[in-house]
């Protein structure tokens, strides 16, 4: 089995295929603990025991990340209940600015020691990355870049883990890409 996620978002006139690394659906996560900027740890172990777990990593400078946390902030919004968690490569200064200026009221753990140990875990080269994590820690969605079809997907199963519909996540008047490489 390959190791790669291959995105093959529809063009207007043809269709492209990326390759971007990182741990793929059906891969077993990494438990990892992180702290957020007031050392507070979450184990990822731990939160598993309580329901699914996504998890969405990003830098502060990336327009794609700056693109996809606000609509991350909504489906957190849609489920206040599910385990939601932005991890930062960055310090806590210029998260927690970010976190700010994107209106990021969800929790955010940093990975940002020497090598980036979490990120390396999960294979990433590209940011944003974002996994929801199944309770028996099985990576059921893998995304790399904005994808909306993958953030709607994710929010279709905090739906089904929360046990009612899913809440829509786009306004019908919004214009909302498809897919932006990270």
């Amino acid at each position: 089995m390959s190791d790669h996620v291959f995105f093959r978002p529809l063009l207007a006139t043809s269709r492209l295929e990326v390759e971007m690394p990182a741990l793929i659906t059906g891969t077993a996560a990494p438990m990892i603990t992180l702290s957020d900027a007031h050392g507070r740890a979450m184990n990822l172990a731990d939160q598993l025991q309580r329901g699914p777990v996504v998890l969405a990593f990003f830098k502060v400078s990336c327009p794609v990340c700056q693109y996809t946390f606000p609509f991350l902030e909504r489906l957190h919004k849609a489920y206040p209940r599910a385990a939601l968690y932005g991890i930062s490569q960055n310090s806590a200064v210029d998260t927690e600015r970010f976190c700010r200026e994107f209106g990021v009221t969800f929790p955010v753990l940093l990975d940002n020691a020497k090598g980036y140990p979490a990120s390396n875990a999960y294979g990433l080269t590209n940011v944003p990355s974002i996994f929801f994590i199944a309770p028996d820690a099985t990576i059921e969605v893998s995304a790399v870049g904005w994808s909306r079809r993958d953030i709607e997907e994710i929010g279709t199963r905090l739906a089904a883990a929360q046990k009612h519909d899913p809440v829509p996540l786009f306004r019908g008047n919004e214009q909302v890409s498809d897919f932006r490489a990270g």
